[in-house]
């Protein structure tokens, strides 16, 4: 039975086996490795294979339709309504299905590193495995925090269970269902871990706006004098990579907060995209993720375990998740000061737009409301192996419970209230669209955001691309001119023209979608094709 009386209560589980409560990392490990659910690398790392689901299943995510919270959620494809009955009858299912099992595991953790707006989490599970991605990715409280303690929000975590969509009313057998009511979380159907990741990050998104606290999908760091940048961007683009960067403090790589003291992080580990990752080019993921204790999700690895990144035949979106102390000289409170400069990174399939461009205020609101850049094959789903544009409002539409001018405003005002420099980075595709060009050399894109962060790039002169509206810098030391202006790095100048009036087309329609709702300075800057 329960080696703790309290390892399961508020959840809804009568164990009939054995529980265990907030086992350490190398006793998970362990756990894992007797019950046959992967293996180690040969640098100690554990390797774990999801199976089907390699990737977030957007189209099986749903929120509870509850009168308390029906009028303010987001209603559509990203989060579709789940009848309360259903959902009920779901968990009392699972929570059966869970304690009939001959082991489960827990882990209580923290999500928020401002003590003022954190949130405790306990996670049931039936792997070992995924225990220790939890126990990775969040804040893991101090032991003697853990006495006591009482959950705000319970994930019950069941990938094995598959539900039945005639009886449950879900699309597949697969949910990843949101109760805000019960603050219940019920994962079935997946192994992917990323689902227990991001079900926490939708619940910080619905909870800190009426704090009046920005949640964001971004990664941040901190330089010497203290000036703190924000990176933006959806998975693949480079918030993980760029952030992690040997001459700023890692403040954390995927999710944070920005409130009137600062800004915060609201996890304890990184989730680092490795397919292709490069020793020489990120050195210090590349580290972390040949150690003990990280967890790499769907990494091919030989016969003695030594790992081949290059090989994506399982899959384009190979993960390695590991404790954020990993990284040399991370802010160790995950928390700092308020932002100086604000980065938006998008990965341009079209290639046409500059590698870095500076936004004025009310570009940047739209550009985030825009949210422009392409789904990188297996992030998601049911993607292909080419890039698809699209354009996820805030860099992070799918993770978005309320609407998505709640969080727009938000950041107009504290960039309004606080001050910050803006920037888009292009991290995508250079000299001709994906297939034709290549990608955006990562040398290049480093030197130009130093230069922007330690306030150089202010200096030089800007010129105004004629299709977008966005000032390029003209000439920057070491970075050569034709990376610079996008239309000079493609042999055919009349393709790229013919592409960046395409890619036009698509932001103006995209507009459309969201005109309503800003005023007449986001209005006047918005990208439309000239008359």
């Amino acid at each position: 039975m329960s080696a703790s009386p309290t390892a399961l209560v508020g959840t809804g589980v009568i164990p009939s086996g054995e529980v265990h409560p907030n086992l350490t990392a190398p006793t998970l490990v362990a756990a894992a490795l007797r019950r046959g659910e992967g293996r180690l690398s040969a640098d100690g790392a554990f390797i774990a294979v999801t199976g089907q689901h390699t990737g977030r299943s957007v189209q099986d995510k749903f929120v509870v339709d509850e009168p308390a919270t029906r009028d303010a959620v987001w209603w559509g494809k990203i989060n579709q309504p789940l009848p309360a009955d259903k959902f009920a009858g779901l968990v009392a299912r699972v929570q059966a299905y869970l304690g009939q099992k001959a082991e489960l595991f827990t882990q209580d953790l923290h999500a928020g590193a401002d003590p003022a707006h954190r949130i405790r989490v306990r996670l049931v599970t039936t792997n070992a495995w995924h225990a220790l991605f939890a126990r990775n990715m969040f804040i893991r409280p101090e032991r003697d925090a853990l006495d006591g303690f009482a959950p705000d929000w319970t994930i019950l975590h069941a990938p094995e269970f598959e539900a039945d969509p005639g009886t449950d009313g879900c699309r597949t057998g697969t949910v990843i269902a949101l109760s805000l009511a019960t603050r219940t979380i019920l994962i079935a159907g997946t192994s992917y871990a990323g689902e227990i990741k991001k079900s926490i990050f939708t619940v910080m998104n619905w909870l800190l706006p009426e704090r009046g606290v920005l949640p964001m999908h971004c990664s941040a760091n901190v330089g010497e004098k203290g000036d703190v940048a924000l990176f933006f961007g959806l998975s693949g683009t480079g918030k993980t990579t760029l952030s992690s960067d040997p001459e700023r403090a890692l403040i954390g790589d995927d999710e944070h907060g920005w409130s009137d003291a600062g800004v915060f992080n609201f996890e304890g580990g990184c989730y680092a995209k490795v397919i292709r990752l490069s020793r020489e080019a990120e050195p210090q993921i590349w580290d972390a993720s040949h150690r003990f204790g990280a967890v790499l999700e769907n990494v091919v690895a030989d016969v003695d375990g030594n790992l081949d990144l290059e090989d994506a035949s399982l899959t384009e979106n190979t993960r390695s998740c590991y404790p954020i102390h990993y990284i040399p000289g991370v802010v160790g409170s995950g928390t700092a000061g308020l932002p100086k400069n604000v980065v938006m990174l998008t990965a341009d399939a079209f290639g046409v737009l500059p590698p870095i461009s500076k936004l004025s205020s009310a570009q940047a609101m739209y550009h985030f409301l825009s949210g422009y850049t392409a789904r990188v094959a297996g992030t998601e789903k049911g993607l292909g192996k080419e890039p698809q544009a699209t354009f996820s409002t805030c860099f992070g539409a799918p993770f978005l419970p309320r609407h998505p001018e709640v969080y727009g405003r938000m950041l107009a005002d504290l960039i309004s209230k606080h001050g910050a420099d803006c920037w888009l980075v292009n991290t995508g595709w250079s000299g001709g669209s994906y297939g034709t060009g290549s990608r955006m050399s990562i040398r290049h894109t480093r030197a130009l955001l130093r230069a922007a962060l330690d306030g150089s790039l202010a200096k030089v002169d800007y010129v105004r691309d004629p299709f977008f509206g966005l000032m390029m810098p003209k000439s920057v030391p070491g970075i050569p001119d034709n990376v610079l202006n996008p239309r000079e790095a493609w042999a055919d100048k009349a393709a790229y023209d013919r592409t960046a009036q395409n890619l036009v087309g698509l932001f103006e329609k995209n507009f459309a979608t969201f005109a309503g709702a800003v005023g007449d300075d986001v209005k006047a800057v918005a990208i439309r094709a000239a008359a």
